[in-house]
Order: structure tokens, then C-alpha cells, then sequence
């Protein structure tokens, strides 16, 4: 066994150590299943020399009550073994996929924009799914044929150890094919998680935007899509069974050749007199029943390497380190008062700068707009406030303190963010509009419903507050959606608010008295406000036009009107689509 797979057991019986008890319980069974199986060859003497050999007939009648009897214990072990190690490995893979899950939302922005959505999801259910599957086969299995194994080598050795050195002469020969075979079906395994990855990313996406699917036309192409994902899958999966399934005639066919030089000599030395026939069939039933147990062993051994490629791929995301992450000596965020420095930052996704040298202040309760062309960095300035990402130059400070010194709990209390992305739960309104403050009352929510301008249409629905509004808030309108995340906004309460397109939404009506709901909200809090409606943002006090990651000007809309040509020019457009 390779060092990484090693390295992969030894963190899987990490898991394992709280539920050691279960495991002992097993162990215990397996033991009764294994005497059961070693009992049953060591009978087959006294059958055959006591009762047939010798003619005791009258033992006969004991046999039937022998053979219930054993049958009795094999199958309470059995049960004890089996609920008791499958239980322990739904509970051990239970751990694992709430630690993968909990590590995953731990996981910087960065992250997400490297993976693919349906990728992050198969990890977690696909992959975790392949370990939950065969980790508790592989426990059962490997507890059972182990104890049976063992026992049955004895009972061999102790029926004659000649006839036993031949019988086991074979077994070296078997190791080799099922070590090849073994590796071969691991990386399949790993290479068949990874197209299912792909599979997964296909159908998440194909639902996602199954709206502009239909719209287009284009269900052939996506079924084509689809259809070449899910045979790449079944190409690995093909080479992963052809390798599974060859195991067994194997070890079968090795085997034949041990039990083959076995009876042969183990008759000449009856015909010798050395071994009585009742010790011939008694070695004879151990080395059989010896090679069922070694036949499962090597399935085990199969199913084992599934696991190790599907695990290894849990244990990489698992070990993939947090970008965003609080610093050792990091502190709480506390009587903040809003004032927000951008110090010379540059930043950038990739390897292109998004921002370059880009410098702002934000004084308490001032309302900061920015605007400027699509891709010019605005959007990523909100995004370095919220601590999705770091820059990799310069610092973002609010009250002089360098984000990075705060602990993001505190940093994400401090901070209310409508996106313009709308992101609903598929719960009730009232709970989506406490999602960032559970301990809120009704009231409470109710009044921010009312600021938000989203109490008339919430009353309106068949159990109001406590309607349940669909993936994503797929029952509301537009507009809709977009009041429930400002409500969402105001009831956090925070001391800066970042406005991403917050109006985009909304018609016209619905935009002008949503603006009166977030010219309230936006009293003695920091605003900054990212739009491209520039007629949303003509009272801010502050408006910063970007271009290419870089600051072209700062001021009230009157005087960039004056004095920014790429001002003039966005207005100019703005306002002439109105008319």
C-alpha cells in the first residue's frame, strides 16, 4: 500500500475513534461468525471417524441440533456485527460530509470562482456518497473475512501443517494481481468522481437557467451536452468494473491450483497411513472454506481503493487553506463609526489588475456613489469592503483599522449588503428577511417589511409572513424579490450599508418608493452605492467615477458635470435613454 493511501486510512480512523464502542461490539460478533466458520471444519473430523468410521450411529441423531445450533450463533453475530459496523460507518461518513461542508462555506470567494458550483455540490454528495457506501461494506467485510480467515489458517495448521505449507504456497502469487488490480481501480474511481463532477455541473446549470433553456430553444443542445458528460463517466466506470470483475476468477483460478496440490497430497498420505480420511476432509473443508473468505477479501480490497479515490478527493477540499481567515491576533469590530479608507489598493482575480492604485475616504454617514463603465471595478470595491477577497496591494481600513486585523465575525456584523444578484432561500418571507438577524421579533421584521415597501404585496400572499416563495424567490416578481433583500438590509441595522445595484429590479414606481425607503436607511450610515442608474445617485455626497480600476474623479453631481468628460458622457447617455 502507497504511502497517500495509507496517509488516507490513517485520517478515515480518525473519524472512526468516537464510535470505537460500536466497532467493539462488531469485532465481537465477527468473532462468533469466524468460531462458527472454524467449528464447522473441525466437526467434519469426528463426523467422519467417530460416527462413520467407527459406526457410532446413535451421534447421527445430535448433528441436526449441532448444525441449528451453530447456525443460531453464526447468525446473532452476524446481526451484532453487521447493524453495529454499518451503523459506526454512516455515522463516520456523517462526520466527514458535515466537517466538508462546514470547511466549504469557510472557503474564500476566491474559492468559488475557481470551481464550478456543480463541482463543490459532488464533492460533497457524490464523493461522500462513494466513502458512505462502501465504507461500512468495507468495515463488515473486512472484520468478518479477517476473524474467519485467521481462524480457519489455524484450524489448517492444526489439522497438518505439511498440507498446509501447500495449500498456502499460492497465496504470494495472488497478492501481485490484486495490488495491480487494486491501484488500476482507484484511479479510475478517481478519474470516474471527477467527470461526475462535470455531470453534476451540467445538471445544476441546466436547472439553473432552465427559463432561458426554454426560451432559446436549446433543449437538444443541452441534452447533447448531457448526454456526452454521462458517457465520458461511463467510460471510467466501465474500466473501474472490467478491473472489479476480473478480481474474483483470479483468485479463483490460483486457488484451484492450491486445493488441487492439497488433495493430491493429501490422498497419498491417507494411502500412506499418515492422516486418517476424517483429517483429509477436515484440512480439506478449512482450505475451502479459507478461500471464500480470501476471494472477499480481495472484492474488500476493491472496494477499498474506490473509497481511497473518492476520499482523496474529500480530503483535498478538506485541506484546501482559507484565504479569508482571521489573523492570530485579529480583534472584534465594536462602536463603529463608519469612516472607511481605500489605501492605494491593487487587486486583481487573476493576473490582470481589476484595481490599480486606488485611493478613497468615506467620513462617517457620507453617502459614497460609484459609477463608471461596465468591468470598471465597482463591484469589486464593494467586494474588498466585505472581505470576499484581500488585495494584494494597499489596505481597506474602517476607523483606521486594518480589515485584516478584525475578526470577520465582527467585520460581517458591521456590514448590510443588497447585491444585485437577489438571492432568496426557499423559506418563508419572514425568515428570508431575518436571515441576518434570527433573533429579530415580528414586529421587527414587519417594520422593515413596511420601510422596504414589501408589506402590501407580503399581505397580499395566502399566509403572508409565513408564505414559502420557492427556489430562489421563483414565486415573486423581480422587483419583489429585490424589496425582500432591502428588507433584508434594513432589519441588519448595520452601520455601513453597501448598495449593489439594489434598484435594478424595479420599475418605475416601485424604484421611487424603494429610493425613499434607502434615503431613511441611509441616515448616519455609510452608503456606498453602486449604480448604473445615475439617476439614483444624484444626491449622494459623494460620487467616484472609475475607469479601468482607476479613480478619474471625485465630487457632487453638479460639478462632475462640470468637469468629467467620462461624467458628461454617462449621463449624457443615461438620460437620453429616459427620453
Amino acid at each position: 500500500m502507497n504511502k497517500p493511501s495509507l496517509q488516507v486510512y490513517r485520517r478515515l480512523l480518525r473519524y472512526s475513534r468516537p464510535y470505537y464502542g460500536r466497532i467493539g461490539l462488531a469485532m465481537l460478533g465477527s468473532l462468533a461468525v469466524a468460531g462458527v466458520d472454524v467449528a464447522s471444519a473441525q466437526l467434519v473430523r469426528p463426523l467422519v471417524d467417530k460416527v462413520l468410521g467407527a459406526g457410532n450411529y446413535y451421534l447421527v441423531n445430535f448433528v441436526p441440533f449441532i448444525i441449528i445450533g451453530l447456525a443460531l450463533i453464526k447468525g446473532g453475530g452476524r446481526y451484532v456485527q453487521e447493524y453495529f459496523i454499518k451503523t459506526a460507518g454512516q455515522l463516520v461518513v456523517q462526520d466527514i460530509r458535515n466537517d466538508l461542508y462546514e470547511h466549504s462555506m469557510g472557503l474564500s470567494m476566491r474559492y468559488y470562482s475557481r470551481n464550478t458550483t456543480g463541482g463543490v455540490m459532488s464533492r460533497i454528495l457524490n464523493d461522500v456518497g462513494m466513502l458512505q457506501r462502501s465504507a461500512a461494506d468495507v468495515l463488515v467485510e473486512t472484520v468478518r473475512e479477517v476473524f474467519a480467515l485467521i481462524g480457519l489458517t489455524a484450524s489448517a495448521f492444526y489439522s497438518d501443517w505439511k498440507l498446509a505449507c501447500v495449500a498456502f504456497v499460492v497465496l504470494p502469487a495472488a497478492i501481485v494481481p490484486a495490488s495491480v488490480i487494486g491501484r488500476k481501480i482507484k484511479d479510475y474511481t478517481r478519474r470516474s468522481q471527477a467527470t461526475m463532477a462535470s455531470l453534476t455541473a451540467v445538471l445544476q446549470e441546466s436547472i439553473a437557467g432552465i427559463k432561458v433553456i426554454k426560451a432559446f430553444g436549446t433543449e437538444w443542445q443541452e441534452n447533447n451536452r448531457f448526454r456526452a458528460e454521462n458517457l465520458a463517466f461511463y467510460k471510467f466506470i466501465r474500466k473501474t468494473l472490467k478491473y472489479d470483475s476480473i478480481s474474483a476468477p483470479a483468485i479463483e483460478l490460483l486457488g484451484s491450483l492450491g486445493i488441487a496440490g492439497v488433495f493430491w497430497y493429501g490422498l497419498h498420505r491417507v494411502i500412506s497411513g499418515a492422516i486418517t480420511q476424517g483429517e483429509l476432509f477436515a484440512f480439506g473443508a478449512s482450505v475451502l472454506l479459507m478461500y471464500g473468505p480470501v476471494k472477499r477479501l480481495t472484492k474488500v480490497s476493491n472496494t477499498m481503493q474506490r473509497s481511497v479515490g473518492a476520499a482523496e478527493r474529500v480530503f483535498e477540499t478538506l485541506d484546501e487553506v482559507p484565504e479569508i481567515r482571521n489573523a492570530t491576533d485579529a480583534v472584534p469590530l465594536v462602536n463603529v463609526k463608519g469612516e472607511v479608507i481605500f489605501d492605494r489598493i491593487t487587486f486583481s482575480y487573476d493576473e490582470e489588475p481589476v484595481l490599480k492604485d486606488f485611493s478613497l475616504v468615506a467620513r462617517p454617514g457620507e453617502v459614497v456613489a460609484l459609477v463608471g463603465p461596465s468591468g470598471a471595478g465597482k463591484s469589486t470595491v464593494s467586494a474588498l469592503l466585505a472581505r470576499f477577497y484581500d488585495p494584494q496591494e494597499g489596505s481597506v481600513s474602517i476607523d483606521g483599522m486594518d480589515l485584516r486585523k478584525i475578526t470577520l465575525e465582527s467585520l460581517k456584523n458591521q456590514i448590510a449588503l443588497v447585491d444585485q444578484e437577489t438571492f432568496l432561500f426557499n423559506d418563508t418571507i419572514s425568515n428570508n428577511i431575518s436571515y441576518g438577524r434570527r433573533d429579530a421579533s415580528d414586529e421587527l421584521i414587519k417594520d422593515a417589511a413596511r420601510k422596504a415597501f414589501a408589506e402590501e404585496f407580503i399581505l397580499e400572499m395566502p399566509a403572508g409572513f409565513d408564505s414559502r416563495i420557492g427556489d430562489r424567490g421563483v414565486r415573486l416578481s423581480g422587483g419583489q424579490r429585490q424589496r425582500l433583500c432591502i428588507a433584508r438590509a434594513i432589519l441588519r441595522d448595520a452601520p455601513i450599508l453597501i448598495l449593489d445595484e439594489a434598484t435594478s429590479a424595479l420599475d418605475s414606481e416601485s424604484e421611487a418608493a424603494v429610493q425613499l425607503a434607502l434615503n431613511n436607511l441611509m441616515k448616519n450610515r455609510t452608503t456606498f452605492v453602486i449604480a448604473h442608474r445615475l439617476s439614483t445617485i444624484i444626491n449622494a455626497d459623494k460620487i467616484v467615477v472609475i475607469e479601468d480600476g482607476r479613480i478619474q474623479d471625485i465630487g457632487p453631481h453638479q460639478e462632475l458635470l462640470q468637469r468629467c468628460s467620462l461624467y458628461q458622457k454617462l449621463c449624457a447617455m443615461q438620460f437620453r435613454d429616459m427620453e
